[in-house]
């Protein structure tokens, strides 16, 4: 079977389905967007269920396949493309969809209009993407932003603490997506987790695990964290050891906690250049 973009191997039988989505590129700062698709679909035993077609959406000098070749012989040819992968949860429980792709760099409204198609067929009321994106917060702040399509989901997004975005500018997929939701009787949400700015070349664990709580809250499915939260505390004390051992690093952090302490944000506050005043955690090795 096959919709104009997306090729479906069969078609699950799942109750009350929800889908989740989580793109590789613009906006995975941190690993955030595609690590928790990855985690949730390795956690809750996703099935393979159908792709997208690259040839559709995506532009090989921009999104590059990648090759494995050895003593002069093509051995594997990997091109930028997407999975979707269906879960079955407890009884009583959302079943999901997960979506695990590169972000498209073409047809942007088609390839949504062939995730809407999909939903039809598998009848999803609900989509859930993610993303992530570097902002001048703290490595032990959990801060998480979102865009919605239905003001009931006002409420829910309060009791957990995920501030409701306000924003002008350029935007990735996501809010492709969220254009005109509602009138295909689907319920809209986008999640940005606000990444620390002085972090690279890592995986934000303590981050995964709290958008992995709000996910099951929002989905209404049981994710247990333990390992994500297991994985954060171990990486936070290599933060914590390496900012007091790094002066320009401290001094970041210094004023970024002044100026929360102040309930100011102001970029000028603790401005970084991209060029300086970062930790690249993959130089140290007694992190792995």
């Amino acid at each position: 079977m096959s919709e104009k973009g997306i090729h479906i191997h069969h078609l699950p039988e799942l109750e009350h389905p929800l889908m989740i989505i989580g793109f590789d590129g613009w906006g995975n700062a941190m690993n955030i967007s595609k690590g928790m698709v990855v985690y949730l679909t390795q956690k809750l035993n996703g099935r393979k269920f159908a792709e997208i077609d690259p040839d559709l959406f995506y532009r090989y000098d921009a999104a590059r396949p990648v090759v494995q070749i050895e003593l002069g012989r093509l051995k594997k040819l990997t091109m930028p493309s997407g999975t979707f992968y269906a879960v079955k949860t407890a009884p009583g429980e959302r079943d999901l969809v997960i979506l695990e792709a590169d972000e498209p760099n073409l047809r942007w409204k088609l390839f949504r209009e062939e995730l809407f198609s999909l939903c039809d067929l598998l009848r999803i009321d609900m989509i859930i993407s993610l993303g992530s994106m570097f902002d001048n917060v703290l490595h032990t702040d959990m801060v998480i932003s979102g865009i919605l399509s239905d003001r009931n989901l006002i409420s829910k997004f309060a009791e957990k603490g995920i501030n409701l975005i306000y924003y002008q500018g350029p935007t990735a997929i996501h809010a492709v997506l969220q254009e005109n939701i509602s009138e295909r009787g689907i319920k809209g949400i986008s999640l940005w987790c606000h990444c620390p700015y002085y972090l690279q070349e890592t995986v934000h664990f303590g981050l995964l695990a709290h958008l992995g709580k709000l996910l099951s809250f929002l989905g209404e499915f049981t994710l247990q964290t333990d390992e994500l939260e297991d994985s954060w505390t171990h990486l936070n004390q290599k933060i914590e050891t390496m900012i007091k051992n790094k002066s320009e690093i401290q001094s970041v952090v210094n004023d970024l906690k002044k100026a929360k302490a102040r309930g100011v944000w102001e970029k000028k506050q603790a401005s970084l250049r991209k060029d300086e005043k970062i930790i690249h955690l993959k130089d140290f090795k007694d992190l792995e």
